[in-house]
């Protein structure tokens, strides 16, 4: 089996467990914060909506700067409605899907990415790793992070890779 199609497959896994977790955002708390060093509430899952668009950045751009001299901040869409943010989510998976299937197992495996700040380099690694690293495992983190926020605003955790207390089912 092809790496890309590994990877597409665990895009599709994991999509389920975000959807899930959108699905229980609260709607008019997107600047709620569990304390004052905490990211919004409403960043944190805009970030979890469209990190897995970042597969098409890692496959299709050589670097990313994350804090460009001179250039612009990252600002994430904003939204309202748990609609938006799940549009936003399906928006993201649809563009990482699509940038693995036109991609090759030789230039995720072959080329290097880079992922700067401030025009100085902080990471250089294969597209692979950087999907991998950047992408799936940084999703999960933050997704974790965002069931801590769900359960600390009173909403149901969903069951993702086991069991949640609030649904005895994977």
């Amino acid at each position: 089996m092809k790496l890309t199609e590994l990877l597409l497959a665990e895009l599709d896994r994991e999509a389920i467990g975000i959807r899930k977790t959108l699905e229980r955002v609260p709607e008019g708390k997107n600047d709620w914060k569990p304390h004052e060093k905490s990211m919004p509430l409403g960043y944190l899952a805009t970030l979890v909506a469209t990190i897995i668009g970042w597969v098409d950045m890692v496959v299709n751009m050589d670097e990313v700067d994350i804090n460009p001299p001179g250039g612009p901040k990252f600002k994430p869409p904003e939204w309202k409605t748990r609609r938006e943010l799940l549009d936003q989510f399906e928006a993201s998976l649809k563009k990482g899907r699509e940038a693995l299937q036109k991609t090759t197992d030789d230039r995720l495996l072959n080329t290097k990415w880079r992922l700067l700040s401030a025009g100085k380099l902080m990471m250089e690694q294969s597209r692979y790793e950087g999907i991998r690293d950047g992408v799936l495992n940084h999703m999960a983190h933050h997704r974790g992070q965002l069931t801590v926020y769900l359960r600390l605003n009173g909403e149901k955790v969903p069951a993702i890779y086991g069991p949640s207390a609030d649904e005895g089912k994977g």
